[in-house]
């Protein structure tokens, strides 16, 4: 029998996986075939933002075009309360006869989130595209991200063939996660927001990422809650890394995170019901696409219409992805009434359930300005503030809507430039979350095309 200090017994050192995986790092990095992929990538980014950013100006310049300059230039200050109807038929006629003649079907449904989505085959790029342009500028109640990140990672590929550079699984992984961070760098208005929601889109680890992800992300809200709560009751510091701006910050009180609960609860609730109410719709729309797609735009124009006659507001309101009504929203909340509140939430909520299975876009901004809009109409609840209400808000609607948690935290704590709200960001963010994924899915019933 050896002995105890014999080399055999020697017991392995604590660094020994460590120092393994660092040298396998450090070969990946070193390895020609990555240094490659690296500047590959570095050098597609810069054609690829350029489409991108000339894919936005399109969209941007059309749809001031069609809800601002027309109406104007017929008369109107604002559009007429029938404005939305014309141009949503249009829409799902134009959708319609996409899905049906072009291939790719003009990129995915949007009822099945971003994960669903990826880089569009070269042959796709043009469906899906012009999907993105006959659905946002004529008032689908979506957003631009998903085209954007088809577009991005379909162009990566596309220039890639041209240069005819090998093409091997891991490679064009990368190329197509690259190209879709690049075509979205600057929709949310900070790269950071991409680069997290594209990690996170890629779902590496699958169901047991979110399994390890949620108890971290879930503990370390309420960390930041006891520390900031203990340390002003008791008055003492604890030291922490953190700049001092000059800017007020609304303070948190108990109050703030016990109905930030119940409000993101509740967001989760109805954001589950308005996606399986699009997947619904997808699949009502997936047999005789031209005629249904159309009628499925058609309603969701008739919701717009019903709110600017009902409200005397804007049929925008309803009829739009929501980015511009929620800086509206956010910089003056008084200039809307319950009623108003009430209206829009009501009908945005219908249009944005018909179009997530029936027309084209992404699922991020019609989720913000919801729950943006559910905050600031529960705000007056007793102890609950404005700032609080709207933060916990857009965290649940985000956090529901694209099943991406940490990507939503991000978005919302840097959409309010300030770090006073990230515990009530976190806690309503997982609270939807895992709210919602709780549900019983009619998709795994029924299935969704």
């Amino acid at each position: 029998m050896p002995s105890s200090d014999s080399p055999s017994a020697t017991p392995p050192s604590p660094d020994a996986p460590q120092a393994q995986e660092a040298d396998l790092l450090r070969n990946l990095l070193l390895s020609p075939g990555y240094l490659k992929a690296l500047v590959f990538c570095a050098l597609i980014g810069v054609p690829v933002s350029l489409v991108a950013f000339w894919f936005l100006v399109a969209l941007h310049e059309l749809e001031h075009t069609l809800w601002a300059t027309l109406p104007e230039s017929l008369g109107w200050q604002t559009p007429p309360w029938w404005w939305p109807l014309p141009l949503l038929l249009a829409s799902g006629l134009a959708v319609g006869l996409i899905v049906t003649r072009l291939p790719g079907t003009g990129g995915h449904v949007p009822a099945a989130g971003l994960q669903a989505g990826g880089g569009a085959s070269t042959a796709a790029l043009p469906g899906v595209v012009l999907a993105a342009l006959a659905s946002l500028p004529l008032g689908a109640v979506l957003g631009p991200e998903a085209p954007l990140i088809a577009l991005g990672g379909g162009l990566a590929v596309l220039f890639r063939s041209l240069t005819r550079a090998p093409a091997t699984p891991q490679g064009t992984a990368l190329l197509v996660a690259a190209g879709a961070a690049a075509a979205v760098s600057a929709i949310f208005g900070n790269p950071l927001i991409g680069a997290v929601l594209l990690i996170e889109v890629a779902g590496v680890g699958g169901p047991q990422l979110f399994a390890v992800m949620l108890p971290a992300l879930l503990s370390s809200g309420v960390g930041a809650l006891i520390f900031t709560g203990f340390g002003r009751w008791t008055g003492l510091k604890t030291g922490e890394l953190s700049l001092h701006l000059t800017a007020p910050s609304p303070r948190l009180e108990l109050a703030d995170v016990l109905w930030s609960l119940a409000l993101a609860a509740a967001v989760g609730v109805l954001v589950r019901l308005m996606l399986d109410g699009g997947r619904l719709t997808a699949g009502f729309v997936h047999h005789h696409t031209l005629a249904r797609t159309a009628l499925c735009a058609l309603g969701a124009g008739a919701c717009a219409a019903l709110y600017a006659a009902l409200s005397g507001r804007s049929p925008v309101e309803v009829a739009s992805s929501g980015q511009a009504t929620l800086g509206e929203l956010a910089s003056d909340p008084q200039a809307w009434g319950v009623g108003a509140l009430i209206a829009v939430l009501v009908f945005k909520s219908l249009a944005y359930t018909l179009c997530l299975g029936s027309l084209r876009g992404g699922l991020v901004f019609p989720a913000l300005f919801l729950g943006a809009a559910a905050g600031v109409l529960l705000a007056p609840l007793p102890g609950l503030g404005l700032v609080p209400g709207m933060a916990a808000g857009m965290a649940a609607s985000t956090a529901a809507a694209l099943r991406l948690p940490v990507s939503s935290v991000v978005l919302v704590v840097l959409l309010l430039g300030s770090g006073a709200m990230i515990p009530v960001v976190i806690l309503a963010a997982v609270t939807a979350f895992v709210v919602s994924e709780l549900l019983p899915s009619r998709s795994a019933a029924h299935g969704t095309p």
